[in-house]
């Protein structure tokens, strides 16, 4: 492969996607034949999956859990902290082994890894057996990247924006719940985070598109929408004034689908207008995802965050005051450069007085091209672990007092599967987004059942039908 110039951004435009392009020239190459797809990361790689999933099964294809069975292997990757970037690393090894056996085999790696041009000179100069390099603007492209890779040539594609596409097809993992992407992109540029530079700047749906999808989603039976981007709460911000968070929350809530969700937001934009319209529909599930990242406004100013730890403990308590029973959850990360103990101190003082429902907790892990990375990482792995150590312990100790008191209460919950726990058991989410698992209501996966809670523990909750 050849690294290819780095597109520059340009200006956003609203595209649709042309589905009869997939035509019977690309049926009859690759009718019958088997994908394996392995993704890596956050809800937004998860969903991206859904749509390479589309593709390949309209242009034929079938998919398998066995790598070793399978014709082509797609590995769809995640740029955000290192040890997803090793595992990806690691499984292509397995991949190169596999090739041996089956040069046949056309192997690829998607998502946000290859919109990093260190990554795309790694992947030319360690792994030449990858036969296909696409980013997160390039989905649509696939359908054609294989077709060519089936005449072996030699693909690559690397490109830093992308326009919005609509009318985009999915094969959803779930009947009952779907992801529905708002936006795409981030114009934050926290000093730590990948994402501006992988998903590029912030690139919004229009409304109407938005609230088209759900309704479509309602009539085909789901129960449940989360709208899903980088930074939900920005949404709007690059259309014009009458396409905000607040006023696509509220049109979606207008659409009577049972239950809304929305991750992830960002402190620094979550305006009144949207807490008012949460506290007003019933059908906004009361689960709010808020970072706080740290509790020390000297780091959260190196971090690039834009807001105090004030400002964040009064936006908070706005939440608990003016949404009943809602749960709040959060992202802590330890150990940022320069973070002293008197640093690390803060963030507990602030997790002791949110007593989050649940924290997603992580060592800082530098990412190239990131400010951070510039800065010296002075803080020795031991001592990073040792203070998410001490985070986990109190973040764990809240997560079970708040959900003991769920203890011998009816809940509503969506029931989505069938349990690990046993072939009875059912497993589901309340409206506070808190996993249950439910005894002997294998028949009623898929819709909303009262539960009454039997039993409580840090990260779920048991239950029987009442």
């Amino acid at each position: 492969m050849n690294l290819p110039d780095m597109k520059k951004a340009k200006e956003r435009t609203n595209k649709e996607v042309k589905y009869e392009e997939l035509n019977h020239e690309y049926e009859e190459v690759f009718k019958g034949k088997k994908f394996f797809l392995k993704t890596y990361g956050c809800q937004m790689n998860v969903h991206d999956s859904e749509e390479i999933k589309f593709y390949l099964t309209s242009l034929g294809f079938v998919e398998t859990e066995d790598m070793n069975d399978s014709d082509v292997v797609l590995l769809n990757t995640c740029a955000i902290r290192e040890n997803a970037h090793d595992k990806v690393f690691g499984f292509l090894g397995r991949c190169k082994h596999l090739k041996r056996e089956k040069p046949d085999l056309i192997i690829g790696v998607c998502g946000c890894m290859p919109q990093q041009e260190s990554v795309v000179e790694e992947l030319m100069k360690k792994h030449p057996y990858v036969d296909i390099v696409f980013g997160t603007h390039n989905i649509h492209e696939l359908p054609k990247l294989l077709l060519k890779n089936n005449s072996k040539q030699d693909i690559e594609i690397y490109s830093i924006e992308g326009d919005v596409y609509e009318n985009v097809k999915y094969n959803r993992d779930s009947k009952y719940t779907a992801w529905v992407n708002i936006m795409y992109g981030c114009d934050k540029f926290c000093t730590y985070c990948i994402v501006p530079y992988t998903r590029g700047k912030q690139r919004s749906r229009h409304l109407k598109e938005i609230v088209l999808e759900v309704e479509e989603l309602k009539k085909d039976g789901y129960k449940e929408v989360t709208l899903l981007g980088q930074n939900v709460n920005a949404y709007g911000k690059d259309l014009n004034d009458s396409e905000s968070f607040a006023n696509l929350l509220e049109a979606v809530a207008k659409t009577n689908i049972e239950r809304i969700r929305f991750v992830t937001s960002h402190p620094w934009d979550f305006t009144d207008e949207v807490i008012d319209v949460i506290a007003k529909y019933n059908n906004i599930m009361p689960y709010i995802h808020l970072p706080l990242q740290s509790g020390s406004n000297r780091i959260l100013k190196l971090m690039g965050r834009r807001y105090t730890k004030e400002e964040y403990l009064t936006l908070f308590n706005k939440l608990k005051e003016r949404i009943p029973n809602v749960s709040i959850t959060t992202d802590i990360i330890v150990g940022f450069p320069n973070e002293t103990e008197e640093d690390f101190q803060d963030t507990l003082d602030v997790v002791e007085e949110c007593k989050y429902d649940g924290a997603f907790t992580f060592i800082y892990s530098p990412r190239n091209g990131t400010p951070a990375s510039l800065m010296k990482d002075n803080i020795s792995l031991e001592e990073k672990e040792e203070r998410l150590h001490r985070l986990n312990e109190i973040v764990n100790k809240y997560s079970l007092i708040n959900n003991q008191k769920y203890l011998n209460q009816t809940v509503k919950v969506l029931l989505i599967d069938k349990s690990e726990k046993s072939d009875t058991t059912a497993c589901g989410y309340t409206e506070t987004m808190k996993l249950v698992n439910v005894e002997n209501a294998i028949d009623r996966i898929g819709q909303i059942v009262d539960v009454v809670i039997t039993d409580a523990k840090s990260f779920s909750l048991n239950g029987k039908l009442k």
